[in-house]
């Protein structure tokens, strides 16, 4: 069953679920919109079903900064009240306040 709304929204903070990083995310795509061979590579047993949201996050871990892309049943919120440190964040958002960070431009 296809899902008509996102849990998480742009500028939130989230966690993975099995994977030790997080990020905010900076778009949304309303179910799975990449490719075949990205979907494939993923462990059967771990697929997500496509027919969810899945968001682009700039994520870090320990190590690295990178852009992930990640279903909304393997996310969830950050509480810890930590920015996110990740290098291309001023590119699309404001200063971090309140949780979150504001967006600097309207989308349409």
């Amino acid at each position: 069953m296809h899902r008509s709304h996102a849990k998480y929204h742009l500028g939130q903070i989230v966690r993975h679920r099995k994977h030790p990083f997080r990020g905010v995310v900076f778009d949304v795509d309303p179910r799975f919109s990449n490719t075949d061979e990205w979907y494939d590579a993923i462990p059967e047993d771990s697929r997500p079903s496509k027919d969810q949201p899945f968001y682009h996050l700039l994520a870090e871990n320990e190590h690295s900064y990178y852009v992930a892309y990640v279903s909304e049943q393997n996310l969830v919120p950050d509480y810890s009240g930590e920015p996110v440190d990740h290098p291309d964040l001023p590119d699309l958002f404001g200063d971090f306040e309140d949780g979150r960070y504001p967006l600097h431009f309207q989308l349409n």
